[in-house]
């Protein structure tokens, strides 16, 4: 008789503890599957099929650009841009802009934390927490953007209503010294 070997089986499902690094990676696959779909529909053939015509132009892939960090609601992750040669413009991701690195939810999570009272310093240490340890967001970052609003505000305050036809305009105030006497 042989020997009855029993192995343990190794659970195929996704662990809990690792969801979030799993939902990371399966979006990360995805952008970059989206990507790809887009080169392909550029330049109307798959990656390494040949031209249908001669005379048709000599545009073609040149590998990735240089890994880039996207912030997003789920974390950030990392994607590689294709790079498309001979094109007479620059070829410009309508998924991925050039110098996007963060979402647009993302980019309106930052104020909000900002009018709740998050410190300048603490950004870093918050937004690591919720978006994953690669969130690329700094205090200078922060204080660059503060100043923006800032100067949006002063903008806004000081523009001029001459041209706005006012139909209606409420005052409310409180006068102290009435009925004092």
């Amino acid at each position: 008789m042989g020997k009855l070997i029993t192995a343990q089986r190794q659970a195929s499902s996704v662990i809990w503890d690792h969801l979030d690094d799993w939902v990371r990676m399966k979006v990360q696959e995805f952008i970059q599957a989206i990507l790809e779909e887009e080169v392909t529909e550029l330049l109307g053939r798959k990656k390494s099929e040949r031209r249908k015509a001669i005379d048709s132009p000599s545009v073609y892939r040149n590998g990735y650009g240089k890994p880039r960090k996207l912030t997003l609601g789920c974390g950030t992750i990392t994607v590689y841009r294709p790079r498309v040669r001979g094109l007479e413009e620059l070829f410009e991701s309508r998924i991925l802009p050039l110098f996007a690195r963060r979402t647009k939810g993302v980019n309106q999570l930052i104020p909000q934390l900002y009018l709740h009272g998050l410190a300048q310093g603490d950004f870093d240490l918050a937004l690591r927490g919720l978006l994953g340890e690669e969130a690329p967001i700094s205090a200078s970052t922060v204080a660059r953007l503060k100043e923006r609003w800032h100067a949006a505000g002063r903008e806004w305050k000081n523009r001029s209503l001459g041209e706005v036809e006012v139909v209606y305009m409420w005052v409310d105030g409180v006068y102290v010294k009435a009925g004092l006497e």
